[in-house]
């Protein structure tokens, strides 16, 4: 079998870089290997234990595939033989290629050193269908459920089991939950919120051991205290699912990932990597960064399909900002780019401002929510660095407008000046707007900065 281009892997990264590949060389064969059956929507995975009830509501369709002209094939890539641009598959066929696209994802992360992760009912968050029903199905009858690592993933299962009737403990090695995300005034913010829908946190220690003999039972910290555990979930981040590539002898860097460059290019040119996978740069420092996002890996995906055959000079990818964002209790909380303590460990010399406004007007109208906004720039140039968004529903795609300021380095000087739509239903009040009230915030301390001067 022979295709033009071939994509292995069927999550956001695979789907989005095999659509764009056919959208923008549409005379070209585009096949899309993956080995589930069915593909789970990545960010939706949490809800299955609450709110969705199960995984059959979190299903990406395949008509996007076909209706995009990428044809599908269930199987596994098995092999990569850049030679003679072939793959070999797990059903011993073969496919021969022009172009491929590594989009395998990511596997969670489960340190070698952590006593008891094999007892039955610890429990990790891959992408895979067949498991999380499996673990699912077992979780129903548990009560007491301890969650490993605060992280996004940690938090929304944590949200969702408590919803679910669950006695829920999570516990977070770092000081905060969502630290690696937050400055301390959101992640407290976040801690307290969680906290009063009846979850239990724990910070600032992490697991030692799991206990048991068969089974999970309960949990060892490195203080000394054991917490009773019916099931323990293991969230505590992911690492590149890139064996293939490396049994294949594409380069790999230190930290696991495909090396590749601004258009998504391997060291073999005719082979691209996006997602999990591949290689990320932050935005700002161009330092190696770990960060995995849906969102960055279809914007990758994005880049590598449109320059598979004709490289352009402004189709390229930049770095990644990391752009998050998630939600509980009605309360969203988002960030992008650099957080104050970030910033300041990078050697940034910065000004913050934030303002805590509400998110409709007038504020008696019926589910208004606060939102609070903090934004940091760079002082000497009154660049926009980062900014994180407390708030209602809209906290989401107000911190993609944040981002989006950041990826064109804007100025603060240009959200003061920005044209807005406003309505009473759907945003804050056009003369008392978060983000342009944070921008004032920070030019009245440049200004007063400068009459001190």
């Amino acid at each position: 079998m022979k295709v033009d281009v071939l994509v292995i892997g069927g999550s956001a990264a695979g789907i989005v870089g095999a659509l764009t590949a056919k959208s923008n060389y549409p005379e070209k064969t585009v096949l899309l290997v993956r080995k589930e059956e069915k593909t789970l929507v990545p960010c939706g995975i949490p809800y299955i234990f609450g709110e969705l009830g199960g995984s059959d509501k979190n299903i990406i369709p395949d008509a996007g595939l076909q209706n995009g002209g990428v044809d599908l094939k269930i199987a596994e890539v098995i092999e990569i033989n850049k030679n003679e641009k072939k793959c070999k598959l797990s059903t011993e066929e073969s496919i021969e290629y022009e172009k491929l696209i590594i989009a395998t994802g990511s596997i969670p992360s489960v340190p070698k050193w952590l006593k008891g992760a094999n007892l039955e009912n610890v429990f990790t968050i891959p992408k895979d269908k067949v498991y999380l029903d499996e673990m699912l199905t077992k979780i129903e009858s548990l009560q007491n459920i301890v969650v490993i690592g605060a992280g996004f993933i940690g938090v929304e299962i944590s949200d969702e089991l408590k919803k679910a009737g669950k006695n829920v403990t999570v516990i977070e090695k770092q000081r905060d939950i969502l630290s690696l995300a937050f400055d301390e005034d959101v992640s407290k913010r976040a801690q307290s919120l969680l906290e009063s829908r009846g979850v239990v946190v724990k910070t600032g220690c992490g697991i030692k051991e799991v206990l048991g003999d068969r089974k999970a039972e309960a949990i060892l910290l490195e203080n000394g205290e054991t917490v009773k555990a019916d099931a323990v979930i293991l969230s505590i981040g992911y690492q590149p699912n890139t064996i293939l590539a490396k049994n294949s002898g594409i380069k790999i860097n230190e930290r696991g990932f495909i090396v590749v460059d601004e258009y998504m290019r391997t060291d073999d040119t005719d082979i691209f990597a996006i997602g999990d996978c591949a290689e990320k740069r932050d935005f700002f420092t161009r330092k190696l960064s770990s960060i995995m996002l849906a969102s960055t890996a279809t914007s990758e995906a994005r880049v590598a399909g449109m320059n598979l055959y004709i490289l352009s000079a402004v189709k390229t990818f930049g770095g990644t900002i990391a752009i998050f964002s998630t939600a509980f209790g009605g309360t969203g909380f988002a960030a992008a780019g650099l957080t104050e303590c970030m910033a300041k460990k990078e050697g940034y010399s910065i000004i913050t401002g934030s303002f805590e406004g509400v998110d409709k007007h007038p504020g008696t109208l019926k589910n208004t929510h606060k939102q609070f906004v903090k934004l940091v720039v760079a002082k000497e140039s009154g660049v926009i660095l980062g900014g994180e968004v407390v708030g209602g529903e809209s906290s989401g795609e107000l911190i993609n407008i944040i981002g989006l300021a950041i990826q064109n380095k804007m100025t603060i000087g240009s959200i003061l000046t920005a044209q807005i739509g406003t309505h009473p239903l759907l945003t804050s009040a056009p003369t008392n707007y978060p983000l342009i009230k944070a921008a004032q915030a920070i030019s009245q301390k440049i200004r007063e900065s400068l009459f001190r001067n």
